[in-house]
């Protein structure tokens, strides 16, 4: 006997969303952050006024997701044919902007949990120059080989290379694909493009199981001690994997993410 009954009676979008999409299987789960940057921004003028380093909330939001992911290493890993498989270092991606924006490569910074937030403003710094320069990068040599082949081809050489790289564990470098190129968060900054708050898709074949988006700072009320007061806050798009993190995890992750980025000094010195 069926427990089901059957519909008939359906508006017409009704029947247009049936058929518009197949049914869901995408992991993607969507959050974010509206956080007070105003101990945030203070501490960067600081560190910029003592070091010369042109550190930016950009670093600071890398630095801190890369302590939070380091609290919760269980989700620092990929999907390997059916197993998790962990990644044996917390490395973050930033996404880099060059021809005026109208172009996006990156750099990862290895063991970014472990690097002062100095260290990773300045180790970006020189990379970004790179990427900008057009110097023989990486990321821009595998985005040129992806480039010369036919549109049909592209597809497929993206999902074989990313097969033979995580899911068989194959080194393509000599071919002129990195490998595990874009670590374990990918950072990018939808301010420069004047956006407030924005939330990315996970790139598929980059394996990075966290995204977060930073957005411009804003002057908004607050209430603080019984009064309404103006304060600076920003906005973190966070997109994530749901084979990999839960809502706990992610939570717990987003409690250490905040105390990071709400009190640098005391979390980093």
């Amino acid at each position: 006997m069926s427990s089901f009954r059957r519909v008939d009676e359906l508006s017409t979008w009704r029947k247009v969303a049936i058929h518009a999409w197949s049914r869901p299987a995408d992991p993607t789960v969507y959050g974010g952050l509206e956080l007070d940057c105003e101990p945030a921004l203070a501490y960067i003028d600081a560190l910029r006024e003592r070091t010369g380093e042109r550190i930016t909330l950009t670093h600071l939001v890398g630095k801190a997701a890369a302590t939070a992911i380091a609290s919760r290493p269980e989700i620092n890993a990929i999907i390997r044919r059916g197993r998790i498989y962990a990644r044996e270092t917390t490395d973050v991606f930033f996404q880099i902007a060059f021809e005026g924006g109208e172009d996006l490569a990156g750099a990862k910074i290895v063991s970014a949990d472990r690097k002062s937030l100095v260290e990773i403003a300045k180790e970006l710094r020189e990379r970004a120059e790179h990427v900008r320069t057009r110097r023989n990068h990486e990321t821009q040599r595998s985005t040129r080989l992806l480039g010369k082949l036919p549109p049909w081809m592209t597809g497929l050489a993206m999902r074989a290379s990313e097969t033979l790289s995580y899911d068989f564990g194959l080194n393509l470098s000599r071919f002129g694909i990195p490998f595990d190129a874009f670590g374990s968060c990918m950072i990018t900054n939808v301010a420069g493009f004047g956006i407030e708050a924005g939330w990315a898709p996970l790139l598929p074949f980059s394996r990075v199981p966290i995204l977060l988006t930073v957005g411009a700072v804003r002057e908004t009320p607050r209430a603080r001690e019984g009064r309404v007061e103006v304060g600076k806050r920003v906005r973190i798009g966070v997109t994530f994997d749901h084979r990999l993190l839960d809502g706990y995890q992610a939570g717990a992750m987003a409690k250490r993410f905040r105390d990071v980025f709400e009190r640098p000094e005391e979390t980093l010195g």
